[in-house]
């Protein structure tokens, strides 16, 4: 291992259910497959609305506690939220809090009370006689009027709190289009309008939040500081790689560094200051100090990361114990196109399962160069081959390897797929070379919906190009058009999908492979 470290320099050093089962016929289900799917099915379970907010909110008497910190209650607590996942967060928080509760509002997708009814996902739902008002908009996942008027009576809320009163944020993913705020005099068409304009003349999307930041009300801090003085507290569900506060749903409980010159600068370096409606030029004219109400952060605001893909990989990892596999993270992070993601997975696979005493240094070097490529941190892959060689040696029987992230596809076809059943495809190609490990791999969202389909993805292994063959598909068409749900549909009645239904959550994508012991 020490040639492998030498290549790269460290960098800053349940109730488990087993999702997406199908009946088996033609092809059985290999005891490696069922328990890459009860591993997945732990991960989604670890970060179910619910249980992140159980586990982050808890109630002892009159007293409050969350993030370490206790706070009484006194029939002073006010509840908001937004985002996919808030309606499920939402009714948990208020089992917890009972009458304290004085009022709440929740901004949630167009039509998720009915879908999540007929989910069976009742556990998710508000009594009818709740003190949180459900509203819904944000229809395909866009701001629009149903979700500015949702935002509107949130600022209405927020803004009449006093300093006795507790205001409690829920924050998931999808919350940025649950919460348009333009400021006035701007119109929510007009903010989209020049975001989108920003967009095609090719800003980076740090830039278009920098924007979207500069011309809200609520985002970039706006709700902490519309509910000075009272104490805010926010419970957040992480959707994006890191955990960054301010991105997730834009971070209206988050300080912004945001001034209106930077937004300004950003408009003129895109050559579209000149063409600006005067609402969003009068908005940027208006001074705003970062100083304004500091205090609304530094003493009265708090930001807890409740549910996210680490927590869900490392309840993976237990899960993991208990079925007799020995797990290993290998990271939250993994990004970039899924081909690159892919090869990288096939790569580790020969490392861990190479025929012989020790796989060849080549292969090692291999996969640290894909590092930058795939999100995947050198110190993160030289501990993962450490553990892996060690395994080796140590003959300590089946690995499970876990990441998760969001990895992107490179659209050339009109197929139907989504990028969890595109990498399981790619994935399974690259386990069906010369040197078949026995390896599982899985993919899913823990949205339970990959792209527009009904998956959250697949389960694949090296023995998916004859099963190709033996019935006649196309694996090379079905990538070539991005149909990977298509092909997985036909392959075996459909069987190496995953199909969970909806979660009800989503902290991005898990991927398990389960590596065999080398034959020697």
């Amino acid at each position: 291992m020490a040639q492998i470290l030498a290549l790269a320099r460290p960098l800053h050093l349940w109730r488990p259910s087993l999702m997406g089962f199908a009946s088996l016929h033609t092809r059985s289900m290999s005891s490696l497959e069922k328990r890459a799917r009860a591993v997945f099915s732990a991960a989604v379970e670890s970060v179910q609305p619910d249980i992140v907010v159980r586990r982050g909110l808890k109630r002892e008497g009159n007293k409050l506690l969350a993030g370490g910190q206790s706070f009484t209650l006194s029939n002073n607590l006010y509840v908001v939220g937004f985002g996919k996942a808030v309606l499920g967060m939402a009714a948990e928080t208020e089992k917890i809090v009972g009458d304290h509760l004085v009022k709440g509002v929740v901004s949630v997708p167009q039509g998720i009370q009915k879908t999540l009814r007929n989910h069976g996902k009742q556990r998710m739902l508000l009594e009818n006689c709740s003190k949180i008002t459900v509203m819904e908009g944000a229809k395909h996942n866009l701001p629009d009027e149903n979700a500015q008027r949702s935002a509107e009576c949130i600022q209405e809320l927020t803004s009449g709190l006093t300093e006795k009163d507790l205001l409690l944020v829920l924050i998931s993913g999808g919350g940025s289009a649950l919460l348009p705020a333009p400021a006035p005099p701007m119109s929510l068409q007009e903010k989209q309008d020049v975001t989108r304009r920003l967009a095609a003349a090719g800003a980076t999307i740090q830039e278009l939040n920098t924007v979207r930041r500069g011309l809200s009300l609520l985002k970039g801090g706006g709700l902490a500081r519309c509910a000075y003085p009272a104490q805010v507290v926010a419970l957040i569900l992480s959707d994006v790689i890191g955990d960054p506060l301010d991105l997730i749903a834009s971070g209206p409980t988050v300080r912004s560094e945001t001034r209106p010159e930077e937004v300004l600068a950003i408009f003129e370096r895109y050559k579209l200051s000149d063409s600006l409606p005067s609402s969003v030029k009068e908005v940027l004219s208006q001074t705003i100090q970062l100083q304004e109400q500091p205090q609304a952060f530094k003493d009265h605001t708090l930001n807890i990361v409740i549910g996210s893909n680490t927590i869900a990989l490392e309840c993976a990892s237990r899960r993991a114990s208990e079925l007799g596999l020995r797990p290993v993270i290998l990271s939250p992070a993994v990004c970039g196109d899924v081909h690159s993601v892919a090869h990288l997975y096939g790569l580790l696979s020969r490392f861990a399962c190479y025929p012989g005493k020790e796989p060849p240094p080549e292969l090692a070097a291999q996969i640290l160069q894909m590092g930058p490529e795939v999100g995947v941190e050198s110190w993160d892959l030289c501990r993962t081959l450490t553990v892996l060689e060690k395994e080796r040696k140590e003959g300590w029987g089946a690995t499970c390897l876990l990441a998760g992230g969001e990895p992107t596809v490179q659209l050339t076809g009109r197929g139907m797929g989504g990028r969890n059943q595109e990498l399981a495809l790619r994935v399974g190609v690259e386990l069906s070379g010369e040197v078949r490990s026995g390896a599982v791999f899985l993919s899913g969202g823990t949205d339970g919906q990959d792209g527009p389909t009904d998956a959250a993805g697949a389960v694949t292994d090296g023995e998916l190009m004859n099963e190709t063959k033996n019935q006649g598909l196309d694996v090379n068409s079905a990538l070539k058009n991005n149909d990977s749900f298509t092909f997985f549909s036909q392959l075996s009645e459909g069987r190496r999908l995953l199909m969970p239904g909806l979660t009800g959550t989503n902290v991005m994508d898990v991927h398990v492979m389960l590596l065999p012991p080398p034959a020697f």
